[in-house]
């Protein structure tokens, strides 16, 4: 790998300066953060299409006869089961329990897995699973090099792509891939997204990737897609409700604290039902039953005051009751909008009281549940 004092670059890199974009530092790469208003992007996304680079994600393929029961051994999720073609969202935890990172992973053949871990936390997965490896027969393989990640997000994606593409869209269910070609080039073509919208991401060899952005970014002019960066890619998963690592998860939260403890699967047949954190997330699963220590909320604004992370959550009182993980405006409720881990007295829709501590000042916030926001279907 790259010294990371030095952001890499994606193989769009010169696309994005080309159209002017604003580059950020992102996990170690120089990634898009907008191109023009993040506003209009993310107004993009719900109404048209975007187009995203997300080439900095991490891949990685889990080969062999029992890769699948490697996986059911480092991860949380029961992969085994997977039917090939398809997708599952699951995560990998320590020993304690604690998340390492959420990932998707890919069941591409019968012996053949792609697990996509976020960008800054790629290298602590691949050492995770090669450290699990032992005694099972199956290989890891770093696999971040291969790829370039386009992604197509909005209502009108699957009509921009069906033009490029020899794969039966209509036909590939949502969290499914398939191989196939795009622009003439051979990708995985995938039904999953980050944004709350229908869409697809395509994994493609880094040395298509212009072509693929080129010819997306033609097919798409005639209905509004514009490219889009990181920026309005962190409100859309907000309005969603998905969760991001470091801020609604970490090694210090389990998935019960986050509220997905139904991707943890204890009813796992092979490994004698053991894997990683099994015993942590028992007891993990039981305190979320019975008293858990706090619930992850939405709060909703009642003035215009933005909150951010690491913002105090308070009662009427002035009493803390949480933390906010996540804040930002929301473009399609017109309100700033925040996820919170909040004392389960106050985690209930409609509590009232309840105010974030916005440098001094108690802004009053309303308690929701999550997402703010859910397609039309």
């Amino acid at each position: 790998m790259t010294d990371t004092a030095t952001p890499r670059k994606t193989a769009l890199d010169a696309t994005h300066r080309a159209l002017g974009a604003t580059m950020t530092d992102f996990a170690g790469w120089d990634m898009p953060l907008r191109y023009a208003s993040e506003r209009e992007e993310h107004q993009a996304v719900r109404t048209r299409a975007g187009l995203f680079d997300l080439s900095h994600m991490g891949e990685l393929t889990v080969t062999g006869p029992q890769a699948g029961e490697l996986l059911d051994y480092a991860l949380v999720g029961n992969l085994s089961k997977l039917k090939s073609g398809r997708a599952r969202y699951t995560m990998i935890c320590d020993e304690s329990g604690g998340i390492l990172d959420d990932l998707i992973v890919y069941r591409l053949q019968e012996e053949t897995y792609l697990v996509v871990a976020n960008a800054a936390n790629s290298q602590v997965v691949l050492d995770a699973l090669r450290e699990r490896q032992s005694g099972f027969d199956a290989v890891v393989r770093d696999d971040r090099e291969a790829y370039a990640l386009i992604a197509v997000q909005g209502p009108e994606s699957a009509g921009i792509l069906k033009g490029l593409t020899d794969a039966d869209l209509d036909g590939l269910k949502y969290y499914a891939g398939l191989p196939g070609t795009v622009a003439g080039v051979e990708a995985l073509i995938a039904r999953t997204g980050y944004t709350g919208e229908d869409g697809f991401e395509l994994f493609v060899a880094p040395g298509d990737a212009v072509a693929v952005w080129e010819a997306v970014t033609e097919a798409g002019a005639g209905v509004g897609l514009v490219p889009c960066g990181l920026s309005c890619r962190d409100t859309l998963r907000l309005e969603a409700g998905m969760p991001l690592y470091g801020h609604e998860l970490s090694t210090r939260t389990t998935p019960f604290d986050a509220g997905l403890g139904r991707i943890v699967k204890f009813e796992k047949e092979t490994n004698g039902g053991r894997f990683v954190g099994r015993e942590p997330l028992e007891a993990a699963a039981e305190r979320a039953a019975s008293n858990p220590p706090r619930k992850l909320v939405g709060l909703i604004a009642e003035g215009r005051r933005v909150p951010r992370a690491g913002y105090p959550v308070v009662a009427a009182d002035g009493t803390v009751i949480g933390e906010v993980t996540s804040g930002a405006p929301s473009p399609t409720l017109g309100k700033p909008v925040a996820i919170a881990y909040v004392d389960p007295a106050h985690a209930e829709p409609g509590t009232a009281g309840v105010a974030v501590d916005i440098r001094g000042t108690h802004e009053p916030y309303e308690v929701v549940a999550l997402p703010f926001y859910k397609r039309q279907r």
